[in-house]
């Protein structure tokens, strides 16, 4: 299955900013109540600040030029406006709070959707995408959405009730004068109609370009060292220069885009200021308005303006977070293939595990495995050998079900392996990797990975469990012993020892089928001559699949098999196996 990210936001088909919206509500529906509280906040406060303009054009217009400055009814007045004033800030700080509220508690969920959801995707997922991509995905596109609820939603929400209200007002005092005033908002709204798409793409584009800038350190610090070592700090530069121009240059024109309608709309917002006073002026020449109403016309063109000029960049960063919603939303709409499926009963087997007619391929260009067969029995160790790039990591990827065959069934105690939970199927296989990965903590942290049998366990206890196990002599490497300290990316200990700590993590877990792929690639020989009794120690159920290129690792195995060019094929004797690796089929 395809899982990169960039290549499914490319093909996938269009849609519209407020489908994105609708979709990205969806997911705070729980908040509903605090957003209906905010909203009445606004409405409350927008309809006082509304009507304080019309009681001020009033009050104008009636105690100081009909009734001759009759100063009571203005103090009168005054008064009331204060009080609506005051009613209007504490509805304006209560909005604040809760969208404040809503804006974190939705960045703490979408955060934990995304993640949750990456923990259930498969291994070729991250093997599709860059872990920088990711990254910048879960902090910086979640920062946008963010900032837009904790802060935007609810200005670019009230600019719109105070625009409607004052647009309300402008018709109702005089419709002519109104429709006038409101005739260079149509040419905004088509305007932003227009251009919104292209804001949006600018928008995501910069995004991508920040997530691919993200991958580029990323990839670049975790492989320092071969940069020094080869001393090519000047290839990391250009890598870097390169990321960063791109960056660079999608930042410009998202800037351009975001800032196109702010000019654009105090433009407008201007004429309808013109308009006002040059047809409020006559319509007053002729008795039809007077000086007050005109006050509170200006303030309502005002109030109807000035937001749309907030609405300018509101809406660009609307754009700003609908482009990071996109791209947060493919991975919440990604799907594990590899589902758990329901079989028949389990077939009559000796054989631990076994593959039928097995093909694999990582995508559709090039099939890796060509109609695999062979028997794994229970208690038996096999090697399997061959050249690099033969096709021996990706068989036992399969034998630990890392992937699914593309055709064929891998049976595991006679069952289709796909019809195990992960967690059976964990308990049954073990599997120490080439390129052991450790977590930050120490070496109990990392033994107990993933293993609830010990974890209530005292150091004490576990010691005893790991001397059972035969385990004590690797323990006895590490100074600190259990308290050892482990930082999953320094040198606070060697890949020989993070590789001691894999291989008793695998051990203690008792599995059915244990796969060692090069597992003392980076050991001494005396070190290597200690896990090779700790294998022979296993129960004797345990199934032993080894992948080495050290030939004393594999001249006791009781089986082996040569893989190559997608081929797996019994080998018979060690000696037949040296030849075969000597003189056989090379990599096509």
């Amino acid at each position: 299955m395809k899982y990169n990210l960039n290549d499914l936001q490319a093909n996938a088909p269009k849609t519209s900013t407020w489908t994105s919206l609708g979709k990205l509500l969806k997911l705070i529906e729980h908040e509903r109540k605090n957003l209906i509280w905010a909203l009445v906040a606004i409405l409350i406060n927008s309809g006082l600040n509304l009507e304080g303009v019309l009681i001020m054009g009033r009050t104008i217009d009636k105690y100081i030029f009909v009734l001759h400055k009759n100063y009571n009814g203005v103090l009168i007045n005054c008064g009331i406006l204060l009080a609506m004033y005051l009613v209007s800030l504490v509805a304006s700080y209560l909005q604040t709070i809760l969208m404040g509220g809503v804006g974190q508690r939705m960045l703490f969920t979408l955060r934990n959707a995304i993640f949750n959801k990456l923990q259930l995707l498969p291994v070729g997922f991250f093997n599709q995408n860059k872990a920088g991509d990711l990254i910048s995905r879960i902090n910086n596109d979640t920062d946008k959405l963010n900032q837009f609820f904790s802060q935007s939603l609810m200005q670019f929400i009230g600019s719109l009730v105070t625009m409607t209200g004052a647009g309300i007002y402008l018709l109702s005092i005089n419709i002519k004068l109104g429709s006038a005033t409101l005739l260079p908002a149509v040419v905004i709204l088509i305007f932003t109609s227009l251009t919104s798409p292209w804001v949006k793409r600018k928008n995501a584009r910069n995004l991508k370009s920040v997530g691919g800038m993200s991958a580029e350190i990323q990839e670049s610090l975790n492989n320092f060292k071969v940069i020094i070592a080869f001393n090519r700090r000047d290839y990391f530069r250009k890598k870097f220069d390169g990321a960063n121009q791109q960056n660079y240059s999608t930042a410009i024109g998202a800037g351009i885009a975001n800032n196109t309608y702010l000019p654009v709309y105090s433009l407008f917002s201007s004429m309808a200021q013109l308009i006002v006073l040059a047809y409020g002026i006559y319509l007053i020449s002729i008795g039809q308005f007077g000086v007050g109403l005109l006050v509170s016309y200006f303030t309502y063109a005002n109030q109807f303006y000035n937001p749309l000029r907030q609405l300018a960049s509101l809406w660009a960063n609307f754009q700003t977070a609908i482009a990071g919603w996109d791209r947060i939303s493919h991975i919440l709409t990604l799907e594990n293939d590899m589902v758990t499926v329901d079989t028949a009963a389990a077939e009559t087997s000796s054989s631990l595990l076994e593959f039928r007619n097995v093909h694999f391929s990582y995508d559709e260009s090039k099939e890796i495995l060509h109609n695999i067969s062979f028997k794994l029995e229970k208690g038996k160790t096999y090697a399997l050998v061959g050249p690099t790039g033969g096709g021996k990591t990706t068989t036992a990827s399969l034998i630990a079900r890392l992937y699914d065959a593309t055709s064929g069934t891998v049976l595991l105690d006679g069952k289709d392996i796909r019809s195990y939970d992960p967690l059976e199927r964990t308990k049954k296989i073990g599997f120490i990797l080439q390129e052991p990965f450790l977590f930050t903590g120490t070496v109990r942290d990392n033994i107990l990975y993933g293993n609830e049998l010990y974890v209530n366990h005292t150091n004490e206890q576990l010691e005893q469990v790991i001397l059972d196990a035969n385990l004590g002599s690797l323990l006895a490497i590490f100074e600190q012993g259990l308290d050892t300290k482990v930082l999953s990316n320094s040198d606070s200990i060697s890949l020989g020892q993070k590789q001691l700590i894999a291989f008793m993590r695998a051990v203690l877990r008792n599995p059915e089928l244990l796969i060692l792929d090069e597992a003392t690639a980076n050991i001494d020989t005396i070190t290597e001559k200690l896990l090779s009794d700790i294998l022979n120690k296993l129960p004797a159920t345990t199934t032993r699949v080894i992948i080495a290129h050290r030939l004393n690792t594999i001249e006791n195995a009781d089986e082996i098999y040569f893989v190559n060019s997608g081929e797996v094929i019994l080998a018979g004797s060690f000696d037949h196996a040296m030849e075969m690796l000597l003189h056989g089929k090379r990599v096509s």
